[in-house]
């Protein structure tokens, strides 16, 4: 028990072996109103307190000389060793694909057939919907035909031509009118085409928007999504901060939450603009989605590998400690003896943190014995006994 435990006990003790011998308790003197007295008993009990705190201190010097370990503080260490360290930028993002499109019907009519279902998948080009063309195809049959007879009579106007027979005007009329019917054709044939409402990619009918025998019309009616979740990124916003650091090729770690499932990946693209409202620039991330089970928006957190450092001191946080010029410092032990040591203490420049460790850019080195439980309440010089578990 430390000294200032004692010394109430003792104060109180005194008083009252005072007040037994002279039947005057302390409360009668201060009532007495005398001075004398007064001061005649605060002289006696400071002298008595003197003297037992003189004894107090003369008994903890002949315990500690027949018990050596008292007062030692107790004190854990583990050894630095060079370690492999790498340091992760953590940020967020959402999943995104370029193949995620609604398709708009592109000419106006009614929508007669469906071909597709949702959760279906298509290919490129495929059939998904077809639109009333309002008589369109029959006129193209009739101007099919006109063009075939155009077509004829231009050629017999050519050889006869080459023959040298009928005259220049005759053969360049046909050939314009040819020409014309051509054109006519093709124009024609592009208004059919878009009552056919075809896949523009390879992937998934997600939601068909508008049902058979709805009247649709070119940029208003939006008709189906399709999505292709084969071909898919992250995009985020990096602070500039990392412009060197986070480049092109970088490891990541792509983690998703809500499906508990993490991808490593790399890098694809890193933005050489920065963004001057928010002083960041975009890198994009691409991931494999094999299950299907990756959705485009689905928020992701990204783990980006900055810098490793193969041959890394790495320590605890919670043991380094600050000086009044602002230097970081840890306690190592020296002069070892048994599970007995001297506290040293060391300056050190620490460098990046990750979780509860940091990295020492100097200061330790590997082998070197750290106080780790107890580095708080130890001093430099100080005797202390350690006690691994």
């Amino acid at each position: 028990m430390k000294t200032k435990f004692y010394i109430p006990i003792i104060i109180f003790t005194v008083i009252l072996s005072s007040c037994g011998d002279k039947n005057k308790s302390i409360d009668d003197i201060i009532a007495s109103n005398d001075i004398t007295e007064i001061r005649k008993k605060k002289l006696e009990l400071e002298t008595n307190l003197q003297e037992i705190d003189t004894e107090i201190k003369q008994l903890e010097e002949k315990i500690k000389e027949l018990d050596p370990q008292h007062k030692i503080p107790l004190v854990t260490t583990f050894k630095t060793q060079e370690q492999v360290f790498k340091h992760y930028v953590e940020l967020q993002g959402n999943v995104s694909t370029n193949q995620n499109v609604v398709i708009n019907a592109e000419f106006s009519g009614v929508l007669t057939k469906i071909y597709v279902k949702e959760g279906q998948r298509v290919t490129k080009g495929q059939l998904l919907a077809k639109i009333d063309d309002g008589g369109l195809s029959m006129q193209l049959s009739q101007l099919q035909i006109q063009t075939d007879l155009a077509k004829t009579t231009f050629e017999r106007q050519e050889r006869l031509w080459k023959q040298k027979i009928g005259s220049e005007l005759q053969y360049l009329q046909a050939k314009a009118n040819y020409e014309a019917q051509l054109q006519a054709t093709k124009q024609l044939k592009e208004q059919v085409a878009k009552t056919s409402v075809r896949a523009p990619f390879t992937g998934i009918i997600d939601d068909i928007i508008t049902d058979e025998g709805t009247l649709v019309s070119p940029g208003q009616s939006a008709l189906f999504r399709i999505v292709n979740l084969k071909d898919m990124y992250i995009e985020t916003d990096v602070p500039e901060l990392y412009i060197t650091s986070i480049t092109t090729g970088k490891n990541v770690k792509v983690e998703f939450p809500i499906l508990n499932k993490v991808i490593d990946t790399k890098v694809r693209q890193a933005g050489s603009f920065i963004n001057p409202a928010n002083r960041t620039f975009k890198i994009q991330v691409p991931i494999t989605n094999k299950d299907n089970l990756i959705k485009p928006n689905l928020t992701a957190k990204l783990k980006i590998n900055d810098y490793t450092n193969e041959k890394a001191i790495l320590i605890p946080l919670s043991i380094i400690s600050e000086n009044a010029e602002g230097e970081q410092y840890v306690y190592t032990i020296t002069d070892k003896n048994g599970d007995h040591a001297k506290v040293e203490r060391v300056i050190i420049t620490p460098g990046k943190t990750q979780g509860d460790h940091i990295e020492i850019l100097s200061g330790l080195s590997s082998n070197m014995e750290i106080i780790n439980e107890g580095a708080r309440s130890v001093k430099k010089g100080q005797e202390v006994k350690i006690l691994n578990l």
